[in-house]
């Protein structure tokens, strides 16, 4: 449900801001999905009266025309708009002034002759989608010289609701102002639903044949209307800011009002109507064209409004096309009835249909409102299309409409179930706001639920009633007596013991082996490495304290293959110490070691061997945990115990934290080691970096992608290639995937070929061709310029 906040504040207007009273509302249970502003930002427009129009004298599509903006004297301007017309009150857009997308208005001379500022289409000023093929005409009433913004209330904001299915009494600025009034115990001041005066005698028979499914059905005609009469503005803005497009007078009436009291209505052309109006189920294999071009074959189950000779719409789903109002209309029959929310539920989903009336029937409309919004629709009908009204018709079964519940609350149990004894006079005032009907009683309160709280039918329904508009934080918090010595937890960090859970998780085990090792061993690794000799070693084989895990792993990994153990995982987390004792730095760090086929054996494995990719996946697993893998970057360098071309550095936010590589042959060799063997070794600490998640909103907007590939040296990092591509990617760009690597037939030697695929998807709006294809180009540019890249076709 979206709403107008100005429009609420007709209704109910609390000292509170745009956020703090959508908070208040999610907090009644009420979540507010979003907030947005209902234009977007521009400046330096008025209201304008068009003057004069003259052919522009070297231009057939353009006019120049002078507008009345307020000024002292006239303004010139050059409009190409077809519907410009003398007397028009339009926005104009004056010079200085800045439109959406930073536009900024300056003299300008269009095919010679000068223009001075800009008149407007709506699309121009971001209150349509869609580019209008004319300029926005106001209203005759606008006053000239009028700030636009202002004359239009633009300073506004849309406050959209995501309910619960139980809430479908707030499917309404009536329901919404309700809540917020009880909130804040507040009137709500209700718009007034008078009995429209009858001038005619036209009226139209009505038969319920269905009547469990439809308890009451409320008609009227209504003869002599103009449907070609221009929708007032007040009621446009207030259906767009509701996310509902305007599309004629009756259909925006009739949205108008089941926005505003919750009660869905449906016109039907009164010509087109033979006989009169049935209720009942469909014939089987009945078949209805809907307004939405679809023909239906109907079942038996589903319920229809029909006339004598054939059906007519879906009841409180959709209306069928030969029914429906079109511009030759001059008698309609307005419809609003009561349906049982059974017997609509689902329905419109076996159809593959949704709609907003659906949407409110299967939820539950308040039996009782039907014939108030006949009247509220009648009343606007008339005020805006003109016509007469005939007399009200309302056909209804009291033995299948709706009883409300009678609920005995018991005040002991209210406070047992709260923790929180409240007062009676506050609990009778939060109900009765609610629309509930409350006596006092010896124990407690009798209460009536409302005809439109088909939610409400338990004490345990109207204790949370309660709970939620008295403030679930305004209850007492108690906390568990036993003694808990807890700790704080740091929320943004990677514990130890997650990392180690995301190795067993990717088929490691643990090994936890000295913390010294043997001093020729820890050579053949890291030949440069310095690091404390103990003065009474336990064996002269442990003899040093290790520089890196590397030297423990490697031991332990010669154990299991020397025990036929043909494939090893190992990880292992503790200290590395580099120094003398002097200055020692001792480093926690998580080393792996892996070799062996890539899968456990098994039919339906293979037995390739575990490569450098494999190993540098479960890193980057590790790098996952911490939300940011962003921060950590991998580049190609030597380190003396791993292979050449198969090596590199991990660097975090910049700083070497580790190595990443396969062992170098002739440091297995010097081993004895009896297979190849892949690893790493990273910083705890910068593992253990992270940030708390966080929400980024959706956007509702199409993704574009588009693919590239190029053909490179075979030298060329790829993530050079990525970086430079996301650096000129804009910032809309939300993923860039490496997708293909080839090198073979049809690459030269040397070369190789990388493909990559690029999305972007901006949070507001559709992004167009000529955006993607400006940032495509200059992504190629200097991925060419950078690399001497050859764009493959």
């Amino acid at each position: 449900m979206k709403f107008s906040e100005q429009w609420l504040r007709e209704w109910v207007s609390p000292q509170l801001d745009t956020q703090a009273m959508a908070d208040q509302i999610t907090m009644a249970g009420l979540e507010v999905d979003a907030i947005e502003p209902v234009a977007k930002a521009f400046s330096g427009v008025v209201v304008a009266e068009v003057l004069s129009k003259e052919q522009h004298p070297d231009a057939d599509k353009l006019n120049v025309c002078t507008v009345n903006d307020g000024s002292p004297e006239p303004v010139q301007v050059v409009c190409g708009a077809p519907n410009v017309a003398v007397g028009q009150k339009v926005p104009f857009a004056q010079v200085g002034g800045v439109l959406p997308g930073d536009f900024k208005i300056k003299k300008a001379k269009l095919r010679g002759v000068e223009s001075r500022g800009m008149i407007c289409a709506d699309s121009e000023l971001g209150l349509a989608e869609e580019a209008s093929p004319g300029i926005f005409v106001l209203p005759a009433s606008a006053p000239t010289g009028e700030d636009f913004r202002r004359y239009m209330g633009l300073d506004d904001t849309t406050i959209e609701v995501d309910l619960t299915p139980n809430r479908g009494d707030c499917l309404s600025l009536k329901g919404l102002a309700r809540e917020v009034g009880a909130l804040n115990r507040l009137a709500v001041t209700l718009p007034e639903t008078q009995p429209v005066a009858v001038s005619i005698d036209a009226t139209l028979p009505v038969q319920i044949e269905a009547a469990e499914q439809c308890p009451r059905y409320v008609g009227r005609v209504v003869e002599g209307v103009d449907v070609s009469a221009p929708t007032p503005l007040w009621m446009v803005e207030r259906l767009r800011r509701s996310g509902v497009r305007s599309i004629d007078p009756v259909v925006d009436i009739t949205n108008y009002v089941m926005l505003e009291l919750g009660q869905p209505l449906h016109a039907f052309d009164r010509d087109n109507l033979e006989g009169g109006i049935i209720v009942r189920q469909a014939h089987d294999g009945e078949r209805l064209a809907l307004l939405d071009g679809q023909e239906m074959t109907l079942r038996p189950e589903t319920l229809l409004i029909a006339d004598h000779q054939k059906p007519l719409a879906i009841a409180g789903i959709m209306g069928g096309e030969g029914s429906g109002v079109s511009p030759a209309t001059r008698s309609i029959f307005l419809e609003s009835a009561f349906f049982s929310p059974l017997a609509i539920a689902g329905q419109a989903r076996s159809y593959g249909l949704h709609t907003d009336a659906s949407h409110r029937f299967e939820r539950g409309v308040d039996p009782q409102l039907t014939a108030d919004a006949i009247e509220r629709a009648t009343a606007l009908l008339l005020d805006i299309c003109g016509g007469s009204a005939g007399a009200l018709i309302d056909v209804k079964s009291e033995a299948h409409l709706p009883t409300p519940p009678r609920i005995t609350l018991r005040a002991a149990r209210l406070e047992k179930i709260l923790g929180k004894a409240l007062a009676a006079h506050d609990v009778g005032d939060i109900l009765t706001r609610l629309g509930f009907d409350v006596s006092v009683t010896a124990d407690g309160w009798d209460v009536g639920a409302p005809s439109w709280r088909f939610d409400a039918a338990i004490e345990e329904d109207l204790i949370e009633e309660v709970a939620r508009i008295h403030g679930y934080n305004n209850f007492p918090v108690r906390r568990p007596a036993a003694r808990l010595a807890l700790r704080p937890g740091n929320e943004a960090g990677v514990t130890q013991a997650q990392l180690r859970r995301q190795m067993v998780a990717r088929g490691y085990q643990e090994a936890i082996t000295y913390s010294f090792v043997a001093p020729e061993l820890q050579a053949t690794l890291l030949p440069d490495a310095v690091s404390p000799t103990l003065a009474n070693p336990i064996s002269s084989d442990l003899s040093v304290m290790r520089a890196s895990l590397f030297p423990g792993l490697v031991r332990a990994l010669d154990y299991n293959l020397n025990r036929q153990q043909t494939r090893v995982r190992l990880f292992e987390t503790g200290l590395v110490f580099n120094g003398h004792l002097d200055n020692l730095r001792q480093t926690p760090m998580l080393g792996a070691l892996a070799c062996g086929s890539r899968y456990p054996e098994g039919w339906s494995g293979n037995r390739e061997p575990v490569d450098f990719y494999d190993i540098k996946g479960d890193l980057e697993s590790l790098f996952a945990l911490g939300s940011c893998p962003e921060d950590w970057r991998m580049e190609s360098a030597e380190h003396p115990s791993l292979h050449p071309g198969q090596c590199a550095r991990i660097l975090y936010r910049g700083q070497e934290a580790g190595w990443l590589g396969t062992l170098h042959p002739e440091v297995r060799a010097r081993l004895g080691l009896k297979a190849d063997a892949v690893g790493f070794e990273v910083s705890m600490d910068a593992l253990s970096n992270g940030r708390v998640p966080a929400f980024v909103p959706l956007s509702r907007y199409p993704e574009v992608r588009r693919d590239l590939a190029f053909t490179v040296a075979q030298s060329v990092p790829v993530q050079s290639l990525l970086d430079t591509a996301a650096a000129n990617a804009g910032e809309h760009l939300t993923a860039t995937r490496l997708f293909d690597v080839y090198a073979g037939k049809g690459v030269a030697e040397g070369d190789k070929s990388i493909a990559l695929g690029l999305t972007w998807q901006h949070p507001s709006r559709t992004l167009n061709d000529d955006e993607i294809n400006q940032l495509v180009d200059s992504i190629v540019e200097q991925v060419q310029h950078g690399f001497n890249a050859v764009l493959r076709g």
